[in-house]
């Protein structure tokens, strides 16, 4: 699990953006994790979660992606460094900072999909 910290807000964040242009799911979900935190990831990707904003006639898509190579994180983006934990520190974390929502279900979620967290059949 990779988390990344951003400047302007202060806090430590998932990875995301929105596509530019005309760019394709996959093409902007490496240009973001690119920007955001250094990552080459794999092409084994698993969309796991996603929904729809009615108001602004968008969607939210979550992905479990591994990562291929770390290189060094472009400069000048509003993110400034990342921290890699396990999912269970990840949940504790958000569960701190944020309280339950819907980040730590999603968090949950990929731990689980990963293999790294038990499904107990109940949720964070």
């Amino acid at each position: 699990m990779i988390m990344v910290w951003d400047r302007e807000e202060q806090v430590l964040t998932t990875i995301g953006g929105r596509l530019e242009g005309n760019e394709t799911i996959d093409e902007g979900l490496d240009r973001e994790v690119m920007e955001e935190a250094g990552i080459i990831l794999s092409n084994e990707r698993i969309p796991f979660a996603c929904w729809y904003w009615e108001n602004t006639d968008t969607y939210t898509v979550w992905y479990l992606v591994k990562v291929r190579e770390f290189t060094d994180m472009p400069a000048g983006y509003e993110k400034t460094g990342y921290v890699i934990m396990n999912f269970e520190t990840a949940i504790q974390m958000l569960l701190k900072l944020e309280g339950t929502g819907e980040r730590v279900e999603i968090i949950r979620r990929a731990g689980i999909l990963s293999g790294q967290l038990v499904d107990e059949g109940n949720c964070v």
